[in-house]
C-alpha cells in the first residue's frame, strides 16, 4: 500500500511539475496562490512566532540560573532554536494544518464536483494548473514567511526576558550576536523549502485523488494534515543528520 501511494505520488508530481506550454496562463494563478499561502498565514504566524521566543527566553533563564553562566547566554539559545528549529519545524506545522488544510479540500472539492473533469475534457493538465501553482508558491513564500518568524521569536525573546527581569536588553542583544554560525542558518532555510513542498505536494495529492462527497473531502483534509506532519518531522531528522 505504501508504494502503491508512493508511486502515484511520483507520478502526479511529474505531471504537475511538467513545464507549462503557457506560462501567462499560470502567473495569475502563482500569484493569487502567494498571497494566500503567504500573507493569509502572516498573522498567525506572526503571534505564534513572538510568543514561541517569549516562552525560550523564559525557559531558559529558569534553567540557567547561576553566578558561573553570563545571562547573554539566553539570547544565544534563543537565537539558535529559532533559527534552527522552532520557526522552520513548528511553523511548518501549523501551515500543514492551515495551508495543507485548505489545498486538501479545494482540490478535493473541485475532484467531487467534476470540476477537474471538466479541466481535463478541455485538454488542460490538470495537475499542471492545479498544483504547481501551489507548490512554487509555498516553496516562494513559506521560506519568508519563516525568516519573519525567526525575526519575531527572537525580538518577542527579548521583550519577555527583559520584562521578567531575567537579563538586560544589553546582555540580550550580545548574546544575539555572540558565535553566530552560518550553518544553522543555512540548515533553517534548507528545511523550510522542503517543508514548504512537503505541505503543498502531498496536500494536493490527497485533494486530488478524492473520491466521494463532502465526507470525503473532510477526510482528505485531515490525512493531508496528518501525513505532511509525520513527513516534517521525519524531513527534520534527517536534514539536522545531513547538515549538522
Amino acid at each position: 500500500m505504501l508504494f502503491y501511494h508512493l508511486g502515484k505520488y511520483v507520478l502526479l508530481m511529474k505531471a504537475a511539475l511538467k513545464r507549462p506550454e503557457k506560462w501567462s496562463f499560470y502567473w495569475k494563478e502563482i500569484a493569487r496562490e502567494m498571497v494566500s499561502i503567504g500573507v493569509g498565514s502572516l498573522g498567525i504566524i506572526s503571534i505564534i512566532s513572538i510568543f514561541m521566543g517569549a516562552v525560550t527566553s523564559v525557559q531558559t533563564a529558569f534553567q540557567l540560573i547561576s553566578n558561573l553562566i553570563s545571562s547573554s547566554v539566553i539570547g544565544q539559545i534563543t537565537r539558535d532554536n529559532s533559527i534552527l528549529e522552532l520557526s522552520p519545524t513548528i511553523g511548518a506545522l501549523v501551515l500543514a494544518g492551515k495551508t495543507g488544510s485548505n489545498i486538501a479540500s479545494q482540490i478535493g472539492t473541485m475532484r467531487v464536483t467534476e470540476q477537474i473533469d471538466a479541466l481535463e475534457v478541455m485538454g488542460v493538465n490538470s495537475p499542471g494548473y492545479l498544483i504547481f501553482p501551489k507548490i512554487i508558491a509555498g516553496v516562494t513564500m513559506i521560506p519568508m514567511l519563516v525568516i519573519i518568524s525567526i525575526t519575531l521569536s527572537i525580538v518577542g525573546g527579548g521583550v519577555a526576558g527583559v520584562l521578567s527581569g531575567a537579563l538586560s536588553q544589553a546582555d540580550y542583544i550580545t548574546g544575539v550576536q555572540a558565535e553566530f554560525n552560518n550553518t544553522i542558518l543555512i540548515a533553517g532555510m534548507v528545511k523550510s523549502v522542503i517543508y514548504a513542498f512537503i505541505i503543498t505536494s502531498v496536500s494536493a495529492y490527497q485533494g486530488f485523488y478524492t473520491s466521494g462527497g463532502a465526507l470525503e473531502v473532510g477526510e482528505s483534509s485531515t490525512r493531508a494534515v496528518v501525513v505532511s506532519c509525520i513527513l516534517i518531522l521525519c524531513a527534520d531528522y534527517i536534514v539536522a543528520q545531513l547538515l549538522l
